[in-house]
């Protein structure tokens, strides 16, 4: 009965600059997926959300995306929505799950609808949302950005300016250690990062002017002195053959990038730890809607 339905999904990002402590952030995305549904009907304006798979996790961010799009294009009072996400990207570890689900429900309410929207605005009513529902400090328009262009850039996110846009060889594999625990980016003591504050500067710097790999492993190591997480995975990716490796977003992720011929001994490196490893690539596709 008056029912529309879109699909769409979008990619999670690592990490190049954290953007917590200065504002200015960087990052690539990965070829990991989240994956939205939304359901659109007549005669109601309820709007439902669901995380599957993320036990624990509040649906209100991906329900505030569906609210939001509807508002702008002003069907507020003519729809309701039930809207669902399906995740391989691990929640809350710092590979910007958040930024990938408010993405795929923006792209997949407008798909509901017909509609295609230009990526600025996706990136804006998403970052809107993400403020909104309080999981985000800086408004991550760089993970945002990574995710929906699916490919690197460096950003200022309190301007919500992409500053430059770069590519990252295919060939090239992203390992990812995922300790045990989660870490709510939202819950960060922004006074614990103050001492780093001119050395993110520097590695922003860095990336600005191409030096991507250095500032990841750079920015990595300065967030996680500051958090008090472990840089040792990070050395043992680097001292394994690593091109870069780093804590991505407040963590508790590492992620490492390398040449398909470091990836065995990065991973049994790793395998020792307790957690899990995740091998994947940095992704050439971005956000997009798909067939219901």
């Amino acid at each position: 009965m008056g029912e529309r339905i879109g699909v769409a999904s979008a990619c999670g990002s690592a990490t190049v600059v954290n953007a917590i402590a200065t504002g200015k952030g960087a990052a690539f995305g990965i070829d990991l997926k989240v994956r939205a549904k939304v359901e659109l009907a007549k005669g109601s304006r309820e709007i439902t959300g669901k995380v599957v798979g993320g036990k624990g996790e509040s649906p209100r961010l991906i329900e505030i995306c569906v609210r939001r799009v509807l508002e702008y294009l002003e069907l507020e009072r003519t729809y309701g929505a039930r809207v669902e996400t399906r995740s391989e990207v691990p929640i809350a570890v710092g590979l910007s799950s958040s930024s990938a689900a408010a993405n795929a429900v923006v792209l997949a309410t407008f798909a509901a609808l017909g509609r295609r929207p230009r990526p600025k605005l996706v990136l804006d009513l998403g970052i809107d949302a993400a403020f909104e529902a309080g999981v985000t400090v800086t408004g991550a328009l760089d993970d945002a950005a990574a995710s929906l262009y699916g490919c690197g850039v460096v950003t200022d996110n309190l301007k919500r300016r992409v500053l430059r846009r770069f590519k990252i060889d295919p060939k090239l594999k992203a390992v990812i250690y995922v300790p045990r625990g989660r870490s709510y980016t939202s819950k960060v003591n922004r006074a614990q990062l103050k001492p780093i504050r001119s050395g993110v500067e520097v590695a922003h710097r860095m990336a600005l002017r191409g030096k991507v790999w250095e500032a990841l492993t750079f920015n990595g190591l300065l967030y996680s002195s500051a958090l008090d997480q472990d840089p040792l995975p990070t050395l043992e990716a680097m001292a394994k053959g690593a091109l870069a490796a780093g804590l991505t977003g407040t963590g508790p992720a590492t992620v490492a990038i390398a040449k398909p011929s470091a990836v065995n001994a990065i991973e049994c490196a790793w395998r020792r730890r307790q957690g899990r490893v995740i091998i994947t690539k940095p992704t050439v596709k971005g956000a997009q809607a798909e067939r219901p």
